[in-house]
């Protein structure tokens, strides 16, 4: 059936103090959801908050959000459970915006997968599955910025945080049946400690596409060159692009241009940016192709044989992942099990097989996890 939620009038909570009050009010799990814009900075703009306990649905201006004591207080409280539906980029919204590091989120995509409702699905799916509710998705693309927002886009903001508190409950009381709760908690930190790590400025330069195949010494050129563009990003608010797409801070690295002609002739650099910046990306390939590499280089793809071994680590943890009905790719990801293969020194296996959870579930084939890495 298709689902029409009621009208959106008199839901707002229009001052501070009003989401202050809320907030104080409520002690449940705090269902929460945002639209936002990212079509021309480098910076996420917050468009709305959708926030809700229980039936008690409500929505709230970023500019009242922003001044709100108890909304920022809420994010950042470990004891207060906060719901959200693939958080990455809410997660990456708060931490720009209002400059806090939130803690205490449980990701409901997370939890289905390990409740073993399906990896990956997303709100809409997972919404159908488990309540037979169709929800209206018209509104995705809708412009945030805009005011007043339609009716439309009011009921569709009101629709994404509705099933979060009762897909919460149907999720965890599955969780404790397979003794799992505490996995969900558990991985809803690693990730989250995982995004913030890779919004580093200084990490960016591993994501490069292409960067595998650069020397060392280039290598380092990219690292260099990567953490500029963050700066001028995060500084003018521009997309990465804007500035210089990835492929060209390839190009530069692997051609370590020694003077403004030279880095002309690189495909796809704009005069523009040679004119401003010339003599700056110059110095950085000069300064930063004379020091060593100080991180590990990054990892090309694997070879035949590591593919091989690839296919044996994942088969073993297959068989672990089924036993259980937890997805393989939420056990073993892809980029995961590639660096465990990688990086792995002869010493003790990776943590990220070992430890907690995973380490739980994979305990009964660790020695055959072993076997694969280390042969």
């Amino acid at each position: 059936m298709t689902h029409q939620s009621e009208s959106a009038s008199g839901l707002w909570l229009e001052t501070p103090d009003d989401l202050d009050a809320w907030l104080a009010g409520h002690t449940g799990p705090l269902a929460l959801d945002t639209e936002f814009e990212r079509v021309s900075t480098f910076f996420p703009i917050p468009g709305l908050v959708q926030l809700g306990v229980g039936e008690d649905l409500r929505l709230v201006e970023p500019s009242v959000a922003e001044q709100s004591k108890g909304f920022r207080a809420a994010l950042v409280d470990a004891d207060r459970a906060k719901l959200l539906y693939a958080m990455s980029e809410d997660l990456d919204l708060f931490r720009h915006w209002l400059e806090l590091e939130p803690v205490g989120f449980l990701d409901l995509q997370i939890g289905a997968a390990l409740a073993g409702l399906g990896f990956s699905a997303g709100y809409a799916r997972m919404v159908e599955q488990v309540f037979d509710v169709s929800l209206d998705k018209s509104a995705t693309r809708s412009d945030w910025l805009a005011r007043p927002l339609s009716e439309a886009q009011l009921h569709y903001a009101l629709d994404d945080i509705r099933f979060l508190e009762p897909l919460y409950r149907h999720v965890e009381t599955i969780l404790e049946e397979r003794a799992l709760s505490h996995a969900w908690r558990e991985e809803c930190q690693r990730v989250s400690d995982e995004l913030r790590a890779q919004a580093e400025p200084t990490q960016y330069y591993r994501r490069i596409r292409g960067g595998w195949q650069l020397s060392a010494e280039q290598q380092n050129i990219l690292r260099e060159l990567a953490i500029w563009r963050e700066g001028e990003c995060r500084l003018r608010d521009r997309p990465r692009n804007r500035i210089l797409p990835d492929k060209v801070l390839i190009e530069i690295a692997g051609q370590e241009p020694k003077n403004r002609q030279a880095l002309s002739r690189i495909d796809g650099i704009p005069p523009v940016v040679v004119r401003r910046y010339g003599e700056t990306i110059l110095g950085l390939v000069a300064n930063a192709g004379r020091t060593p590499l100080a991180a590990p280089p990054i990892a090309g793809p694997l070879d035949r044989q590591d593919q091989q071994r690839f296919k044996q680590l994942k088969n073993v943890i297959r068989h672990e992942a089924d036993s259980r009905d937890i997805p393989i790719e939420l056990v073993a990801p892809r980029r995961h099990l590639e660096a465990c293969l990688n990086g792995h020194d002869g010493g003790s296996l990776p943590s990220f097989l070992t430890q907690g959870w995973r380490g739980e579930l994979l305990a009964p084939c660790t020695n055959d996890i072993r076997d694969i890495i280390e042969s």
